[in-house]
Protein backbone atom coordinates (compact mmCIF):
# COMPACT_ATOMS: atom_id res chain seq x y z
CA UNK A 1 0.00 0.00 0.00
CA UNK A 2 1.34 3.46 -0.91
CA UNK A 3 2.35 5.52 2.15
CA UNK A 4 1.52 9.20 2.45
CA UNK A 5 5.22 10.06 1.99
CA UNK A 6 5.20 8.29 -1.38
CA UNK A 7 2.21 10.18 -2.70
CA UNK A 8 2.58 12.97 -5.24
CA UNK A 9 2.00 16.57 -4.24
CA UNK A 10 -0.80 17.84 -6.46
CA UNK A 11 -3.53 20.43 -6.60
CA UNK A 12 -7.04 20.08 -7.94
CA UNK A 13 -9.88 22.30 -9.07
CA UNK A 14 -13.53 21.42 -9.54
CA UNK A 15 -15.57 22.45 -12.56
CA UNK A 16 -19.16 23.45 -11.82
CA UNK A 17 -22.09 23.79 -14.17
CA UNK A 18 -23.97 26.98 -13.20
CA UNK A 19 -26.85 27.67 -15.61
CA UNK A 20 -28.10 30.72 -13.67
CA UNK A 21 -25.36 32.78 -11.96
CA UNK A 22 -27.98 34.79 -10.08
CA UNK A 23 -29.49 31.76 -8.37
CA UNK A 24 -26.01 30.21 -8.09
CA UNK A 25 -27.29 26.65 -8.18
CA UNK A 26 -24.68 24.26 -9.48
CA UNK A 27 -23.54 20.68 -9.88
CA UNK A 28 -19.96 19.51 -10.04
CA UNK A 29 -19.23 18.22 -13.53
CA UNK A 30 -15.48 17.68 -13.69
CA UNK A 31 -12.03 17.79 -12.10
CA UNK A 32 -8.64 19.17 -13.10
CA UNK A 33 -5.70 17.55 -11.28
CA UNK A 34 -2.15 18.88 -11.66
CA UNK A 35 1.05 17.35 -10.33
CA UNK A 36 4.03 19.54 -9.50
CA UNK A 37 6.95 19.15 -11.89
CA UNK A 38 9.09 19.46 -13.63
CA UNK A 39 7.52 18.52 -15.88
CA UNK A 40 4.10 19.76 -14.85
CA UNK A 41 1.46 17.15 -15.68
CA UNK A 42 -2.28 17.53 -15.79
CA UNK A 43 -5.36 15.32 -15.91
CA UNK A 44 -8.85 16.54 -16.74
CA UNK A 45 -12.03 14.50 -16.47
CA UNK A 46 -15.67 15.43 -16.97
CA UNK A 47 -18.61 13.36 -15.86
CA UNK A 48 -19.82 10.58 -18.13
CA UNK A 49 -23.29 10.77 -16.61
CA UNK A 50 -25.03 14.05 -17.38
CA UNK A 51 -28.29 13.29 -15.57
CA UNK A 52 -27.46 15.60 -12.65
CA UNK A 53 -26.74 18.42 -15.08
CA UNK A 54 -29.99 17.77 -16.96
CA UNK A 55 -31.94 17.70 -13.70
CA UNK A 56 -30.64 21.20 -12.97
CA UNK A 57 -30.99 22.41 -16.56
CA UNK A 58 -33.04 20.30 -19.01
CA UNK A 59 -31.74 22.46 -21.88
CA UNK A 60 -28.05 21.94 -21.07
CA UNK A 61 -25.94 21.39 -24.18
CA UNK A 62 -24.04 18.35 -22.94
CA UNK A 63 -22.47 17.69 -26.34
CA UNK A 64 -20.85 21.13 -26.17
CA UNK A 65 -19.64 20.39 -22.64
CA UNK A 66 -18.10 17.12 -23.84
CA UNK A 67 -16.33 18.97 -26.65
CA UNK A 68 -15.04 21.43 -24.04
CA UNK A 69 -13.42 18.56 -22.14
CA UNK A 70 -11.56 17.40 -25.23
CA UNK A 71 -10.36 20.92 -26.02
CA UNK A 72 -9.33 21.63 -22.44
CA UNK A 73 -7.36 18.36 -22.18
CA UNK A 74 -5.54 19.08 -25.43
CA UNK A 75 -4.64 22.61 -24.44
CA UNK A 76 -3.51 21.72 -20.93
CA UNK A 77 -1.17 19.14 -22.40
CA UNK A 78 0.32 21.47 -24.98
CA UNK A 79 0.47 24.90 -23.33
CA UNK A 80 2.98 26.14 -20.75
CA UNK A 81 2.10 26.11 -17.05
CA UNK A 82 2.00 29.88 -16.68
CA UNK A 83 -0.98 30.19 -19.01
CA UNK A 84 -3.23 27.83 -17.05
CA UNK A 85 -5.80 30.41 -15.93
CA UNK A 86 -5.92 32.02 -19.36
CA UNK A 87 -6.49 28.60 -20.93
CA UNK A 88 -9.31 27.91 -18.53
CA UNK A 89 -10.92 31.29 -19.19
CA UNK A 90 -10.65 30.72 -22.95
CA UNK A 91 -12.05 27.19 -22.78
CA UNK A 92 -14.85 27.52 -20.25
CA UNK A 93 -18.23 28.89 -21.17
CA UNK A 94 -20.25 31.28 -19.04
CA UNK A 95 -22.22 28.33 -17.75
CA UNK A 96 -19.13 26.72 -16.22
CA UNK A 97 -17.18 27.94 -13.20
CA UNK A 98 -13.93 26.71 -11.66
CA UNK A 99 -13.13 26.54 -7.96
CA UNK A 100 -9.93 27.72 -6.29
CA UNK A 101 -7.05 25.24 -6.30
CA UNK A 102 -6.70 22.92 -3.31
CA UNK A 103 -3.74 20.77 -2.28
CA UNK A 104 -4.06 17.02 -2.72
CA UNK A 105 -1.76 14.02 -2.28
CA UNK A 106 -2.28 11.46 -5.04
CA UNK A 107 -1.04 7.93 -5.42
CA UNK A 108 -0.79 8.74 -9.13
CA UNK A 109 -2.57 11.12 -11.48
CA UNK A 110 -4.94 8.45 -12.89
CA UNK A 111 -5.75 7.13 -9.40
CA UNK A 112 -6.14 10.66 -8.07
CA UNK A 113 -8.57 11.76 -10.77
CA UNK A 114 -10.67 8.63 -10.17
CA UNK A 115 -10.82 9.31 -6.43
CA UNK A 116 -11.71 12.98 -6.86
CA UNK A 117 -14.41 12.16 -9.39
CA UNK A 118 -15.87 9.65 -6.96
CA UNK A 119 -15.74 12.11 -4.05
CA UNK A 120 -17.04 15.23 -5.76
CA UNK A 121 -18.65 14.50 -9.13
CA UNK A 122 -20.10 11.02 -9.54
CA UNK A 123 -23.51 10.48 -7.92
CA UNK A 124 -23.55 8.26 -4.81
CA UNK A 125 -24.59 4.65 -5.52
CA UNK A 126 -27.92 5.12 -3.75
CA UNK A 127 -28.81 8.37 -5.47
CA UNK A 128 -31.73 7.74 -7.78
CA UNK A 129 -31.61 9.60 -11.05
CA UNK A 130 -33.84 9.28 -14.11
CA UNK A 131 -32.57 6.75 -16.60
CA UNK A 132 -31.08 8.04 -19.79
CA UNK A 133 -33.38 7.48 -22.72
CA UNK A 134 -33.78 8.36 -26.37
CA UNK A 135 -30.94 10.23 -28.06
CA UNK A 136 -29.14 10.85 -24.77
CA UNK A 137 -28.84 7.11 -24.11
CA UNK A 138 -27.56 6.42 -27.62
CA UNK A 139 -25.06 9.28 -27.40
CA UNK A 140 -23.77 7.97 -24.06
CA UNK A 141 -23.30 4.50 -25.53
CA UNK A 142 -21.51 5.94 -28.57
CA UNK A 143 -19.10 7.86 -26.39
CA UNK A 144 -18.44 4.88 -24.13
CA UNK A 145 -17.57 2.61 -27.06
CA UNK A 146 -15.33 5.17 -28.77
CA UNK A 147 -13.59 5.92 -25.47
CA UNK A 148 -13.05 2.21 -24.86
CA UNK A 149 -11.36 2.04 -28.27
CA UNK A 150 -9.20 5.05 -27.36
CA UNK A 151 -10.39 7.27 -30.21
CA UNK A 152 -12.98 9.60 -28.66
CA UNK A 153 -10.61 12.56 -28.40
CA UNK A 154 -9.62 12.11 -32.06
CA UNK A 155 -13.15 12.49 -33.40
CA UNK A 156 -14.76 15.70 -34.56
CA UNK A 157 -17.77 16.54 -32.41
CA UNK A 158 -20.96 18.48 -33.15
CA UNK A 159 -20.16 18.83 -36.84
CA UNK A 160 -22.09 21.76 -38.27
CA UNK A 161 -24.20 20.66 -41.23
CA UNK A 162 -24.14 24.29 -42.41
CA UNK A 163 -20.47 23.81 -43.32
CA UNK A 164 -21.70 21.54 -46.11
CA UNK A 165 -25.29 22.52 -46.81
CA UNK A 166 -26.13 26.21 -46.46
CA UNK A 167 -25.94 28.96 -43.82
CA UNK A 168 -28.57 28.68 -41.14
CA UNK A 169 -28.85 24.89 -41.13
CA UNK A 170 -29.13 24.11 -37.39
CA UNK A 171 -28.30 20.41 -37.60
CA UNK A 172 -25.11 19.26 -35.91
CA UNK A 173 -23.87 15.73 -36.47
CA UNK A 174 -22.72 14.05 -33.26
CA UNK A 175 -19.29 12.80 -34.30
CA UNK A 176 -17.09 11.87 -37.22
CA UNK A 177 -13.59 11.30 -38.54
CA UNK A 178 -11.76 11.05 -41.84
CA UNK A 179 -9.86 7.90 -42.86
CA UNK A 180 -8.13 8.65 -46.17
CA UNK A 181 -10.61 9.75 -48.86
CA UNK A 182 -13.71 8.87 -46.84
CA UNK A 183 -15.48 10.84 -44.14
CA UNK A 184 -17.49 8.85 -41.62
CA UNK A 185 -20.16 10.65 -39.61
CA UNK A 186 -22.31 9.21 -36.84
CA UNK A 187 -25.56 10.60 -35.47
CA UNK A 188 -27.77 9.26 -32.67
CA UNK A 189 -31.39 8.88 -33.79
CA UNK A 190 -34.00 7.61 -31.36
CA UNK A 191 -36.96 5.80 -32.90
CA UNK A 192 -38.74 5.52 -29.56
CA UNK A 193 -42.39 6.42 -30.25
CA UNK A 194 -42.86 7.28 -26.58
CA UNK A 195 -40.43 10.21 -26.75
CA UNK A 196 -41.34 13.57 -28.24
CA UNK A 197 -39.89 13.99 -31.73
CA UNK A 198 -38.97 10.29 -31.77
CA UNK A 199 -39.19 9.34 -35.45
CA UNK A 200 -39.06 13.01 -36.44
CA UNK A 201 -35.24 13.00 -36.15
CA UNK A 202 -35.09 10.27 -38.78
CA UNK A 203 -37.01 12.55 -41.15
CA UNK A 204 -34.75 15.52 -40.30
CA UNK A 205 -31.60 13.51 -41.00
CA UNK A 206 -33.06 12.08 -44.20
CA UNK A 207 -33.99 15.57 -45.38
CA UNK A 208 -30.41 16.74 -44.76
CA UNK A 209 -28.63 13.72 -46.23
CA UNK A 210 -28.49 14.78 -49.88
CA UNK A 211 -27.08 18.20 -48.99
CA UNK A 212 -24.51 16.64 -46.68
CA UNK A 213 -23.35 14.14 -49.32
CA UNK A 214 -22.97 16.76 -52.02
CA UNK A 215 -21.47 19.32 -49.62
CA UNK A 216 -18.81 16.93 -48.32
CA UNK A 217 -17.87 16.04 -51.89
CA UNK A 218 -17.60 19.74 -52.76
CA UNK A 219 -15.84 21.01 -49.64
CA UNK A 220 -13.74 18.05 -48.55
CA UNK A 221 -13.26 16.36 -51.93
CA UNK A 222 -14.25 13.15 -50.19
CA UNK A 223 -17.08 10.64 -50.05
CA UNK A 224 -19.42 10.75 -47.06
CA UNK A 225 -20.59 7.69 -45.16
CA UNK A 226 -23.41 8.94 -42.95
CA UNK A 227 -24.50 6.52 -40.22
CA UNK A 228 -27.55 6.76 -37.99
CA UNK A 229 -27.24 4.88 -34.70
CA UNK A 230 -30.60 3.69 -33.36
CA UNK A 231 -31.95 1.44 -30.62
CA UNK A 232 -32.55 -2.26 -31.37
CA UNK A 233 -36.19 -2.84 -32.26
CA UNK A 234 -36.78 -5.26 -29.38
CA UNK A 235 -35.62 -2.68 -26.84
CA UNK A 236 -38.41 -0.36 -27.99
CA UNK A 237 -41.02 -3.10 -28.08
CA UNK A 238 -41.20 -2.81 -31.86
CA UNK A 239 -42.32 -6.37 -32.48
CA UNK A 240 -45.12 -8.19 -34.25
CA UNK A 241 -47.04 -8.02 -30.98
CA UNK A 242 -46.94 -4.21 -31.17
CA UNK A 243 -47.74 -3.47 -34.85
CA UNK A 244 -48.00 0.31 -34.41
CA UNK A 245 -44.58 0.56 -32.78
CA UNK A 246 -43.11 -1.77 -35.39
CA UNK A 247 -44.58 0.30 -38.22
CA UNK A 248 -43.08 3.52 -36.82
CA UNK A 249 -39.73 1.84 -36.32
CA UNK A 250 -39.65 0.47 -39.86
CA UNK A 251 -40.74 3.83 -41.24
CA UNK A 252 -37.80 5.53 -39.54
CA UNK A 253 -35.28 2.96 -40.72
CA UNK A 254 -36.55 2.83 -44.30
CA UNK A 255 -36.81 6.60 -44.58
CA UNK A 256 -33.14 6.98 -43.68
CA UNK A 257 -31.93 4.12 -45.83
CA UNK A 258 -33.79 5.55 -48.84
CA UNK A 259 -31.63 8.68 -48.44
CA UNK A 260 -28.24 6.94 -48.40
CA UNK A 261 -27.96 6.76 -44.62
CA UNK A 262 -26.44 3.62 -43.16
CA UNK A 263 -28.50 2.48 -40.17
CA UNK A 264 -26.88 0.59 -37.29
CA UNK A 265 -28.02 -0.16 -33.77
CA UNK A 266 -26.21 0.41 -30.49
CA UNK A 267 -25.31 -3.30 -30.58
CA UNK A 268 -23.03 -2.56 -33.55
CA UNK A 269 -21.06 0.22 -31.83
CA UNK A 270 -18.27 -2.01 -30.52
CA UNK A 271 -17.43 -3.05 -34.07
CA UNK A 272 -17.73 0.54 -35.31
CA UNK A 273 -15.35 1.79 -32.60
CA UNK A 274 -12.85 -0.96 -33.36
CA UNK A 275 -12.90 0.02 -37.03
CA UNK A 276 -12.20 3.62 -36.01
CA UNK A 277 -9.29 2.46 -33.85
CA UNK A 278 -7.72 0.65 -36.79
CA UNK A 279 -8.33 3.44 -39.28
CA UNK A 280 -7.00 6.11 -36.93
CA UNK A 281 -4.02 3.88 -36.10
CA UNK A 282 -4.40 4.11 -32.35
Amino acid sequence: MTSENERQACEFQLLRYVPDPVRNEFVHMGVILRAAGPPVRSEVRFTRDWRRVRCLDPDADTALLEAMETDLRRRLQSEPEGRLMQLLEDSLSLGVQITAAKAYLAESLPAGIEELMRLYVDPPPREKLPRLSGRAAIQARMRAEFEHAGVWDLLRKRIAASDYTRPGDPLRIDAGYRPNGLIRMFHAVSLDPGIAAGVEMAKVLAFSAAGLHSGVARVEKAELELTAVIEPAAKLGATDDEPERLALYRFGVETMEEHRIRVLTTSDLGRVAETARRELRV
